[in-house]
């Protein structure tokens, strides 16, 4: 015998499941906006930029070399891969490693994030579980196992209620992870209010990484540009250009027809308004 499906009460959507949505909402875009205004200006080097540069137009020559002629190709193949005068074989950068603990930016940096980002979450989310706990909003529309009910029923300690039902402390992470779309839409795609990029960033440490090796970008950049061979995909188009049908009777009648009916229109007499010389 199934059991018996749960009557939520629909003051619940009002007072429970909406608050939630705009809280987390509006959080999130002050969130976004004390980011930026904390944010410092990060110096750009020259030397960095450079190097970006030079590996962005090496890829896009392994990409799209087919389309230069092959002597167009291989002398720019020259300029980066050759063995003795190639940019990646004789730049070679000095790199200097910054230690987070004796750097006073890296430092700020990482104290920004967490009065931005953890803080918050720890406070709206503490809040939101003591004032909405208890509550059952809402049920997914497919069967789940027990394994989902400590993330979907957080604050419910049932073991008869259905993994599918929804509590309102999950329904507030739910909305942490879920609204990024909406972030995305209104404030820009790179914005501060994405709460899963910034704790998949700081859970693959990819917010204290340090700054890449150029040594090794240019050196994989070389084994990438050595192993393209050059085929030029526009070497037949002429041909085929040529040995195509082209229509061009039926766009030189439509133009007689268009400059016929304008000249018919112009030859027409303009209608007399005086109708008493009728």
């Amino acid at each position: 015998m199934a059991d018996p499906e749960l009557l939520l009460d629909s003051s619940i959507r009002m007072w429970v499941v909406l608050p939630i949505v705009f809280i987390t909402f509006f959080v999130g875009v002050l969130r976004h906006y004390v980011s930026q205004l904390l944010s410092s200006d990060r110096k750009l080097d020259l030397e960095q930029v450079s190097d970006s540069q030079v590996l962005l137009r090496s890829r896009v020559l392994r990409e799209n070399g087919k389309y230069i002629p092959r002597q167009s190709f291989f002398m720019r193949k020259h300029y980066f891969n050759d063995a003795e005068t190639g940019f990646f074989k004789r730049v070679k950068r000095k790199v200097v490693p910054k230690n987070p603990m004796t750097d006073t930016s890296m430092l700020t940096d990482m104290m920004k994030g967490n009065l931005t980002n953890v803080l918050p979450m720890i406070l709206i989310g503490g809040w939101i579980n003591w004032a909405f706990s208890g509550f059952v909003i809402t049920k997914v529309p497919f069967p789940l196992t027990l394994r989902f009910k400590p993330m979907l029923q957080r604050g419910i300690d049932l073991l008869s209620l259905d993994a599918s039902w929804v509590s309102s402390a999950s329904w507030y992470f739910l909305n942490v992870f879920g609204l990024r779309s909406m972030y995305s839409l209104i404030l820009g795609q790179d914005n501060a209010a994405d709460q899963s990029r910034i704790m998949q960033d700081q859970m693959t440490g990819a917010a204290m990484a340090m700054p890449p090796d150029p040594n090794k970008a240019f050196k994989s950049e070389w084994e990438a540009l050595e192993v393209v061979n050059h085929q030029w995909a526009l070497e037949s188009v002429e041909e085929e250009l040529m040995a195509r049908d082209l229509d061009f009777g039926g766009i030189f009648s439509a133009n007689n027809r268009s400059e016929t009916e304008s000249e018919h229109l112009s030859n027409r007499p303009e209608p007399s308004g005086n109708l008493e010389n009728r």
